[in-house]
């Protein structure tokens, strides 16, 4: 955070011209606070200009500002609304008790933190992870840690060959091998996000789970692939197909438009398939659930 502003030479520039509108939004969320961005009252000097979709927003860019810069906080939501409030409200024991991290220190925390979210890793995959690609002196973090202990050099083989490229395992984690062996982990099934951290690296996803995933919400309907908002079908530790789900408000409807099964799904992973989509329907609050579209027939019985 404290090294985003230097990153962006045109908005720190637009912030300096802006120095009041910052100070409004200051002094409003501490009078006021929390607040959503069309509460504030104050105006820009120098209009925002931009090809994209923050063109003449200048206090939600202000906002977006002081966020990545860890002044302020989202502290909520109102329908589609964030609310914003100070930091130092929300986070006061912490930012108290911590000390001031080194950039080398706050690399090494993020990379375990990375690490223990991905299981095991590559350098590039920790670099895409947690804060992505904002890793100074990655390399050197990583030869600390693995010094220190605190990461495992590991190896993947597959079809009796080592993968290629160093991977890493969190310390604390090598435990977890153990009960793999001893066949103590109860796998689930469930439906992921599109944009869950699990496949957010495509190349890594392809790689580990041999699972292709694209978002195609802004792909025009006619050349869709699977559908307009899916959300893969993680059974277990394997990807073995994805659903393409609409939620009607009104009628309290789970509309399931199509379902996809990965190669080589066999009829007994449709009960489970249906298991997590009675989830998905209970969370939304639906009072049916229909299938609209197209279902592969190894689950059409377990679906029907």
């Amino acid at each position: 955070m404290r090294g985003y502003p230097k990153r962006h030479q045109k908005l720190r520039d637009w912030v300096a011209a802006n120095a009041t509108l910052r100070r409004q939004i200051f002094a409003e969320l501490r009078k006021r606070g929390p607040l959503r961005a069309r509460d504030f009252s104050g105006r820009a000097a120098v209009p925002w200009s931009s090809t994209g979709w923050t063109e003449g927003m200048e206090v939600t860019r202000m906002l977006d500002y002081l966020w990545m810069c860890g002044s302020i906080a989202v502290v909520g939501r109102e329908g589609q609304s964030r609310v914003w409030d100070l930091s130092e409200r929300w986070l006061p024991e912490q930012r108290a008790a911590r000390p001031r991290l080194s950039v080398r220190e706050a690399v090494s925390l993020a990379a375990e933190r990375s690490l223990r979210g991905l299981g095991i890793a590559t350098k590039r995959h920790i670099s895409q992870h947690f804060v992505r690609g904002r890793y100074p002196g990655l390399e050197t973090a990583l030869r600390g840690l693995v010094r220190a202990g605190r990461f495992v050099k590991a190896e993947i083989i597959g079809d009796d060959e080592p993968w290629p490229g160093r991977w890493y395992l969190h310390a604390d984690d090598v435990p977890l091998l153990e009960a793999l062996r001893r066949g103590t982990w109860e796998p689930r099934t469930t439906l992921l996000s599109p944009f869950d951290n699990l496949i957010a690296d495509r190349a890594r996803t392809e790689q580990l789970f041999r699972f292709r995933f694209r978002i195609e919400i802004y792909v025009p309907k006619a050349k869709r692939e699977y559908g307009y908002y899916v959300l893969p079908i993680l059974h277990g530790d394997t990807l073995i197909g994805r659903v393409d789900p609409a939620f009607d408000r009104q009628e309290r409807r789970l509309v399931v438009n199509a379902v996809h099964a990965e190669p080589g799904q066999g009829p007994q992973t449709g009960r489970a398939v249906l298991k997590a989509l009675e989830e998905l329907g209970t969370f939304l609050g639906a009072q049916s659930i229909d299938l609209a579209g197209p279902v592969p027939s190894v689950w059409r019985k377990a679906l029907a």
